[in-house]
């Protein structure tokens, strides 16, 4: 029986809940780009990059990739999240708003001295955890990160280097952060988590607001209006930022929204297959690092249960082939370096033709406008190599006339 690369689950979006957008609304977008905009000599808006050749060759409008890759010094949108998420705590412990308080003076001796000594704790496939290492050590603070079962070497130095103290648990993500929530009660750290549970959801919700900087470019860098937008979810934290942007728009025609996730931890899939919030167990086994999430952050279910049209999951060919699509383009298209996590949408483009019942699900056509977003670079620079340049995890997607 042939194995399906990529399988299509479908909702039935509700619209209900309008509560569940108050947070992601226009003020709000413009509250986080004003931080992030404060961070002068670290934010500038990321490329977004228009994929005039694949666009033809698809047979659709217009494709446009959000490239997250180029996002401060880190090659990934994650630090975005985590910025914000430390510095609203820090205001909050201050008793003051964050729109008051400047960057230069989130990061002065005079918070320190006046709270003493705080320490950033998360869990991390990566990403994240470099994002918080890397934003507490430019304000100051001490971080500790742990990582699950089978984490890159390569990417926990790149924690290191930021400062932090990390090491590798022997249990999956969600396992992880259950030890890290635990161990953090009894070391007194203040827990940064990208995902929500019963009696911790400020911080998370901080986090998916942070999120919101690289949806807000996107959208007001876009020359027309999309109609359908593709965003990768392992706990859903970006998935339900970016469709919660996306739904506060004001867009006549709301585009269609697809969630993206790794088979190994398709929790949304199987969400959208039983009409609830399901959690994926195991080892969780995914070349997508940044994927390998098992359980749904609940802040974020609860805005894409009610707003997304489709989640498409998809196996490790997927990405790989997405990363060698983004980084080999047609054309005079410009070239996309794209991890393992980020190139998952690339490589859905490039299999449409294989399952092209999908675009007819989808409601492709030649006056579609695709959005993307590569959510990370070659954060794992060996894998890279190993898949664009040495062929790991071929897929055969197009009959051979030679």
């Amino acid at each position: 029986m042939q194995v399906l690369q990529l399988e299509l689950a479908k909702n039935n979006p509700a619209h209900e809940g309008q509560e569940v957008l108050k947070n992601f609304d226009k003020t709000a977008v413009k509250k986080v780009r004003d931080f992030h905009k404060s961070m002068w000599g670290y934010y500038k808006p990321t490329p977004l990059v228009e994929l005039k050749e694949l666009a033809a060759w698809l047979g659709v409008r217009r494709i446009f990739v959000k490239d997250e890759s180029k996002r401060f010094c880190l090659k990934s949108f994650k630090a975005l999240g985590g910025s914000y998420a430390i510095a609203c705590y820090l205001a909050k412990r201050l008793g003051k708003r964050l729109e008051d308080i400047s960057f230069d003076y989130l990061a002065s001796d005079e918070i320190r001295e006046t709270l003493g000594r705080v320490t950033f704790a998360t869990a991390t496939d990566g990403n994240h955890g470099r994002g918080i290492a890397w934003m507490a050590r430019i304000l100051g603070f001490p971080s500790v990160v742990y990582m699950p079962k089978g984490s890159a070497h390569a990417r926990l130095e790149a924690i290191a280097k930021e400062g932090a103290a990390v090491k590798i648990t022997e249990v999956n993500y969600d396992d992880t952060v259950r030890m890290l929530v635990t161990d953090a009660a009894s070391n007194g750290w203040t827990v940064v988590q990208d995902t929500a549970w019963q009696g911790y959801e400020e911080i998370p919700l901080w986090i998916m607001q942070g999120y919101t900087t690289m949806v807000s470019e996107a959208l007001e860098a876009l020359p027309e209006p999309p109609t359908h937008v593709f965003a990768q979810a392992g706990v859903g934290s970006m998935a339900g930022a970016a469709q919660a942007v996306v739904a506060s728009y004001g867009y006549a025609n709301e585009p269609v929204f697809t969630i993206l996730e790794a088979s190994a931890a398709n929790c949304f899939f199987r969400s959208f297959e039983q009409g609830k919030m399901v959690a994926v167990g195991g080892e969780l086994n995914t070349i997508m690092a940044g994927l390998a999430c098992g359980e749904i952050n609940p802040l974020a279910w609860d805005i894409i249960k009610n707003y997304s049209s489709f989640c498409l999951s998809c196996r490790d060919e997927v990405s790989a082939l997405g990363m060698r699509i983004w980084g080999n383009p047609l054309g005079s298209d410009e070239k996309i370096i794209s991890g393992e996590s980020g190139a998952i949408g690339g490589g859905v483009i490039g299999l449409l033709g294989k399952y092209h019942n999908l675009k007819t699900d989808l409601k492709l056509n030649k006056d579609s406008v695709m959005l993307f977003f590569n959510t990370e670079g070659d954060t794992f620079p060996d894998k890279y190599r190993d898949i664009v340049w040495g062929g790991l995890l071929p897929v055969e997607f197009r009959r051979r006339n030679y």
